[in-house]
């Protein structure tokens, strides 16, 4: 029997943390074809989504996908992530959160390329991510 992954249990616990602590949980998601966001809002193939319950509407966190519908600019999107293009989820008042791996398909953008970055180039607008205690 095939064993299941820990990053959806790890992401909705993480989530709760946030709910119980007054903090707004965000996540940090590869963008790729089974990925489904406005796409205006996606920076270098990668987006950062606050999924608060107060930004959110019917909010799910299965072991698949994060589904919801949230306003971007005012207009309504539905929104569906897949559980292995999420790379981080994190508290954005503090930056504590969980960094996660991301397979090699779910780098695969909606183009079809491979857009891997060279190694030891870090962005400095992705989140801080700190192990929580």
């Amino acid at each position: 029997m095939k064993q299941s992954s820990t990053t959806p249990y790890l992401i909705r616990a993480l989530h709760e943390w946030c709910a119980d602590n007054s903090f707004t949980p965000q996540i940090a998601v590869k963008v790729n074809d089974r990925t489904q966001v406005p796409k205006s809002f996606v920076k270098n193939g990668e987006i950062i989504l606050n999924i608060s319950y107060d930004a959110t509407r019917q909010l799910k966190i299965s072991n698949e996908f994060i589904n919801f519908s949230a306003r971007f600019s005012g207009v309504s999107h539905e929104v569906a992530i897949p559980i292995d293009a999420v790379f981080g989820i994190y508290a954005r008042e503090t930056g504590q959160g969980m960094a996660f791996e991301v397979n090699e398909q779910s780098k695969v953008m909606a183009t079809g390329k491979n857009k891997k970055q060279p190694k030891g180039r870090v962005s400095k607008k992705k989140p801080r991510l700190q192990l929580v205690k």
